[in-house]
């Protein structure tokens, strides 16, 4: 019996193992031969068994393989087969595909002009916006850092603006608006880093027309309130420059620093009003502080927006630059990803406006403190006034032959007798009598020369008399003298 139920156990665990595999094999998937990833052919979900579209995956399966010339030449065979297929478009995107995976100079160029050619034989395709994003991807690619060649961040920038504004309804706007940002960061970063370094050179003009141009141009710039804080200390430098300038009235002085620290001010207070959530806006209140102004506030829709552009920006982290030191293109990470970039050609400052502006506030300075005209005096018969001084009073001049008293002194003349009823006629006149002038004076002659020699006339003793004569030498014996003469013989043994 024993044996018996053993049989019977193992016969029903056999049995209920041989379902339970045949359960899973139904269960199972049936095995299918590999195919092809096709995740890279925009058609792959058709099910067609038409020969262009057969000729289409097969050029999409050797561009994955990285066969791009068997790809396109695929493709060209596509093209040139069935001129009316449906996939005419996509086969004729593809080509300019295979020059852009492939690469390099000649590949990227030869790229490019496939998808021009693409835009121009059907601009009213959705597959338009696609290669105009491309061509814009092809200068992306090639972009520089930021203190290097800029060319191809400029057309970058140019492609993917023509992109947003040819076609606002493509699904990939947000990808290019992105892109943008990310173009705009690298071009405001090299602006950005010219401005600085003219400001550590106290060339203030050259720094203000550039960190303008950051802060008009690329508003979602990383590091604009830093921008910001650097044209307030280039103003801020001027006022101290001219402060210290030799040669200028007090008043044009203190006039043009004023304005020079007014647009200061209000450098500071926009990091204050703009990023108010951004790294440096305590920096902006510090220098509002020190030069004694007042720190405006910030409004709750600034905040808000700057707390969103903040928050969107990813840390730079430690393998962030040290990757940016080994590879070739410039690092994005810190660029925005909300809020619209500029869609308008940059409007750059120069220089030279600068200077001018800096000319119109000195000659406004210079009117501001220019005296007013001086007040007419009071007239004769006007009251006297607080503004005007009054006027001189008028010397009387005396009339012609008379005194300017209203009384005539009589006189007789100089040779008339007196008369005694006249009482005036005994006066005598004041003064000499004898009016002559006497003759002027014969300047006196200077006296000879005694010891000219005349021409020819030899030198006699009465000239050499002339000669002062050598007086006796003076007796030095009895006077002390350094100066000693020698001893000799037995002299040398007395002391004294």
């Amino acid at each position: 019996m024993n044996r018996l139920s053993k049989k019977f156990v193992v016969a029903a665990l056999a049995t209920v193992v041989c379902a339970g595999v045949s359960a899973h094999a139904r269960d199972k998937k049936p095995k299918h031969k590999k195919n092809e990833d096709l995740s890279a052919n925009p058609l792959a979900g058709v099910k067609s068994q038409q020969p262009d579209k057969i000729l289409f995956d097969k050029a999409m399966v050797a561009m994955k393989k990285g066969r791009y010339d068997v790809a396109r030449l695929t493709l060209q065979t596509l093209l040139n087969t069935y001129p009316d297929s449906e996939y005419r478009m996509r086969a004729k995107l593809a080509v300019g595909d295979t020059w852009f995976k492939e690469g390099g100079t000649a590949g990227l160029t030869q790229a490019e002009a496939e998808y021009e050619d693409f835009i121009t034989f059907f601009p009213q395709a959705p597959e338009a916006a696609e290669a105009k994003m491309k061509v814009g991807d092809i200068y992306y690619q090639q972009m520089e850092k930021p203190d290097r060649d800029y060319t191809n961040a400029e057309n970058a920038e140019r492609e993917y603006r023509e992109m947003i504004n040819m076609f606002p309804d493509s699904p990939l706007l947000p990808r290019a608006k992105q892109k943008l940002r990310d173009v705009q960061e690298v071009l405001a970063e090299r602006e950005a880093r010219i401005g600085e370094y003219y400001l550590s050179r106290d060339n203030y003009s050259a720094a203000i027309a550039r960190l303008e141009t950051v802060v008009d141009t690329y508003p979602l710039y990383s590091h604009s309130d830093l921008a910001l804080l650097g044209i307030g200390d280039a103003y801020a430098g001027e006022a101290k420059a001219v402060q210290l300038a030799p040669g200028l009235p007090g008043a044009v002085r203190e006039r043009l620093s004023a304005l020079y620290n007014d647009r200061a001010a209000a450098a500071y207070g926009k990091v204050i009003t703009r990023y108010p959530m951004a790294q440096h806006v305590e920096d902006a209140r510090d220098r509002l502080i020190g030069m004694n102004r007042p720190i405006p506030e910030p409004t709750q829709a600034a905040i808000a927006e700057s707390d969103a552009e903040e928050r969107s920006r990813q840390p730079l982290r430690f393998t962030d630059r040290t990757l940016g030191i080994i590879k070739r293109g410039p690092s994005v990470v810190e660029a925005v990803h909300v809020g619209e970039p500029s869609l308008q050609d940059p409007k750059r400052v120069t220089a030279p406006e600068i200077t001018k502006e800096n000319i119109a506030m000195y000659n406004e300075a210079v009117g501001a403190t220019t005296p007013a005209a001086a007040p007419r005096p009071t007239g004769l018969n006007e009251p006297p006034r607080s503004d005007r001084p009054s006027e001189a009073p008028v010397q009387m001049m005396a009339p012609a032959g008379g005194t300017g008293v209203g009384v005539s002194i009589v006189s007789a003349p100089n040779n008339a007798p007196a008369n005694p009823n006249d009482p005036n006629s005994q006066l005598k006149a004041v003064g000499p009598t004898n009016t002559t002038l006497p003759a002027a004076e014969k300047p006196t002659e200077a006296p000879d020369q005694i010891n000219d020699i005349k021409p020819g006339e030899a030198l006699t003793s009465a000239t050499t008399a002339a000669k002062p004569k050598k007086g006796p030498k003076a007796d030095l014996g009895d006077e002390s003298s350094s100066k000693k003469k020698k001893k000799k013989g037995l002299g040398k043994l007395n002391p004294f």
